[in-house]
């Protein structure tokens, strides 16, 4: 890569380039300020009316760096029944003859063998480290403000058989670097006193006092205003993309009102909405769509301070300032974006079950449902897919963490270019 890298400066590019980034999400928003800061000319493109309003607009708010267990493995498996007949309230799968599909499930049952699942949550334990460093670069170099702080991460167990698998995982990610604690009921209370109510029902836990939250909305939002400062980008919002033409020297998007733009590169950040793009030109990626909810509330009378992951009833309560966000469900192979009253009435009373006095479960005051792009080895894919197309897409549940790491990575793909 022939760029410069100084403490205090971004990498530079000896060869500027004109950059297109499809998606404005937290991913589409690290790219292009990433790439801006590295001396490229940037056009940002995305049907909404503005950044963040889609799959980053309301999801979790945790930054998990160390929380990056892939969802193919044995665990996973075992359950399959159980899931197959509907048993866990907080996991929907919507089976289908599609070829996609098929293909999609046949690659995430390869990649649930203990080795692969082994490397694959190491994988992205490597990458939310890198994520970790980028975000810091971005938002110190920027002043962008989002709500960050660390508050740390407890991830709670009710059963010791759920506890011991655990111990398991946080072993494989001490040996690399993770520091994660295994704590018991009473020691979890101590750090968080609101869960002294639910004391009883706590295996265990595996607290990592170093895991963050921020609010990615308000990130995305924060990084427009950076590229406007740096005034060599452009950003087309409210327009539609229906095709990508690949070409090695200048590739081009094409969007549904005729409009036409061309550039040096182009750089696929649209998370489920990848999927149709990059058939416009023969690919078809390996990514399926999970949907899941969050709601937004005031705190109850035993919010939490610190970052709550509920294993057993698959939900999670992050504090923003002074507010509540909680979120959680999985499912499956569904494509429709809208909040289905009956699923989030599910999350509510998952989250209820959970946390009894967390939030004000009776004056909530946002809903949110979202589709996080799901790989079969819930890694991301950063790699060239097409002539002059670059994919950063498919993070799964973990985009937010990931988002600033998978934007370096894209970047210095362009970089080794010169």
């Amino acid at each position: 890569m022939r760029a410069t890298f100084g403490l205090d400066e971004p990498p530079q590019t000896r060869r500027p380039q004109e950059l297109i980034v499809i998606g404005a999400g937290v991913v589409g928003m690290a790219t292009a300020l990433t790439l801006s800061d590295r001396g490229h000319r940037v056009t940002l493109i995305d049907a909404a009316e503005g950044p963040g309003l889609g799959t980053s607009f309301a999801n979790g708010a945790q930054l998990s760096y160390a929380y990056t267990d892939a969802f193919a493995s044995p665990s996973t498996v075992a359950q399959l029944p159980r899931l197959l007949m509907g048993l866990d309230p907080a996991f929907r799968l919507s089976p289908s003859l599609d070829p996609d599909f098929l293909r999609w499930g046949i690659a995430f049952l390869r990649n649930a063998s203990a080795g692969r699942f082994r490397r694959n949550t190491l994988a992205g334990m490597m990458l939310a480290i890198e994520s970790r460093a980028a975000l810091d670069r971005l938002t110190q170099r920027h002043g962008i403000e989002f709500a960050r702080s660390t508050p740390g991460k407890l991830i709670l167990y009710r059963s010791a058989k759920s506890f011991a698998a655990a111990a398991r995982v946080a072993a494989m990610k001490a040996e690399h670097g993770a520091r994660q604690s295994l704590i018991d009921a009473g020691q979890a209370v101590a750090i968080e006193p609101a869960l002294g109510a639910i004391r009883p029902e706590i295996a265990g836990a595996v607290f990592d006092r170093g895991e963050e939250v921020g609010d990615p909305y308000r990130f995305c939002n924060g990084a427009r205003a950076a590229l406007a400062a740096h005034g060599q980008s452009a950003s087309w919002f409210r327009t539609d993309v229906a095709a990508i033409e690949p070409d090695a020297r200048r590739p081009a998007v094409v969007a549904r009102d005729g409009r036409r733009f061309a550039a040096d590169r182009i750089l696929l950040c649209s998370g489920t909405g990848s999927l149709a793009l990059a058939r416009s030109f023969g690919v078809r990626l390996p990514i399926m769509p999970m949907k899941g909810y969050s709601i937004t509330a005031g705190p109850g009378a035993a919010a939490p301070t610190v970052s709550i992951t509920d294993a057993a009833n698959r939900v999670v309560f992050a504090r923003l300032g002074n507010r509540m966000r909680i979120a959680g469900l999985a499912d499956l192979a569904q494509r429709d974006a809208a909040v289905d009253p009956r699923r989030l009435a599910t999350l509510i009373a998952s989250a209820r079950a959970a946390l009894p006095e967390a939030a004000t479960y009776d004056a909530i005051e946002s809903s949110w449902a979202g589709l996080r792009p799901m790989t079969p080895d819930s890694l991301p894919i950063t790699r060239p897919i097409a002539p002059g197309v670059i994919a950063n897409t498919g993070h799964g549940a973990l985009g937010w963490t990931y988002a600033a790491g998978s934007a370096a990575r894209v970047a210095a793909l362009i970089d080794q270019e010169d």
